[in-house]
């Protein structure tokens, strides 16, 4: 499904005026596309996706997902934190499960989806730990499993392997590539890092600074698996980092309006 943000605004009520986060931003991801979204700390990227995924209200502009407006939460979103957001008190088979309890699924039905979704992010054999028995990358198959264990249209993902180490990190990006290759969902990817989103990514947003606004679309096209020591790659990286840093220089403080 289509995911298509226009002229998107976002305001923050202050003592003294306003603060605006997000302005006048535009974007149309593909159905089954890969879109990273980068930018300077403090520029909206979480802001932007809590509004795709209803749980924080836009000021002005507009959201369609497959042409219908998107109005607040739905189970056609699914979403991956990176604190993992896990109920410490429920199995790695129940907090798969919650949400299908929430739409009241039969018991047999519900089984058969973790089970299903259990067995894609390698987590067999684990159904009935709990979180404190986890590592972090295993935590995180757990939110991805739950994620698309409602069969969203767009999974919405908040850098969740921010909280990873370098090497599980690393191979949390193959086992989400892998996933995604087998469910071929919409993906809208928020991260820091732009190695992981040359890794990842058919299309990297680069985002301003506060106000954020699209900057500059790169597209890759490159076949996966990526070699991360390739020419290509380090120029590509190269210069979106030049471009991060150029915005960073760049950059006013004057995001606070009377």
């Amino acid at each position: 499904m289509t995911l298509k943000i226009t002229d998107l605004v976002k305001k923050f009520p202050k003592e003294e005026g306003e603060l605006i986060a997000i302005e006048n931003f535009n974007l149309e991801i593909k159905d089954r596309e890969f879109v990273c979204v980068l930018g300077p700390s403090g520029c909206g990227k979480t802001t932007l996706l809590r509004i795709v995924a209803g749980l924080e209200t836009k000021t002005s502009g507009s959201l369609h997902l497959d042409g219908r407006e998107i109005m607040g939460p739905g189970s056609d979103r699914g979403m991956v934190f990176q604190e993992f957001a896990l109920f410490p008190w429920r199995t790695v088979r129940r907090n798969i499960e919650f949400g299908l309890e929430i739409g009241k699924m039969p018991s047999a039905e519900k089984k058969r989806i973790s089970d299903e979704y259990i067995t894609l992010v390698g987590l067999k054999g684990f159904e009935d730990s709990h979180p404190y028995e986890l590592s972090g990358g295993m935590k995180q198959r757990v939110g991805i499993a739950r994620a698309l264990a409602n069969n969203p249209a767009v999974l919405l993902m908040d850098e969740p392997f921010g909280a990873l180490d370098a090497q599980t990190r690393n191979m949390m990006q193959k086992e989400l590539l892998r996933i995604w290759e087998q469910t071929m969902k919409t993906v809208m990817f928020i991260t820091h890092s732009v190695d992981e989103a040359c890794y990842l990514a058919d299309r990297i947003v680069v985002m301003t600074s506060r106000p954020g606004t699209v900057k500059e679309i790169f597209t890759i096209d490159w076949p996966r698996p990526r070699d991360r020591a390739s020419v290509e790659f380090a120029a590509l990286r190269k210069k979106i980092l030049a471009e991060l840093e150029r915005e960073v220089y760049d950059s006013s403080s004057g995001s606070v309006r009377p």
